[in-house]
């Protein structure tokens, strides 16, 4: 089942297809090793939602919710 890292509940995984972002923000997603194929897991929201915290590349990394609606995942369990 395909879907947005921000629709992503904590603890899910997924693996990215593709990232819609344009320019500056689709580089800096790239650089921060968000590509299609990387594994990534839902780690945690903020309390007011914004930012989320996932794990990718054996890292954990901070995203605002605009920057994970222009990431699609496959979901996995």
């Amino acid at each position: 089942m395909k879907k947005k890292l921000s629709e992503f509940m904590p603890g899910e995984k997924g693996c990215v297809v593709s990232v819609s972002a344009e320019g500056k923000i689709r580089r800096r997603l790239f650089d921060m090793g968000v590509t299609p194929g990387a594994r990534i897991e839902m780690i945690k929201t903020a309390p007011l939602g914004d930012p989320i915290e996932v794990a990718v590349r054996g890292y954990e990394l901070s995203l605002r919710k605009s920057e994970a609606e222009t990431v699609l995942l496959e979901s996995s369990k």
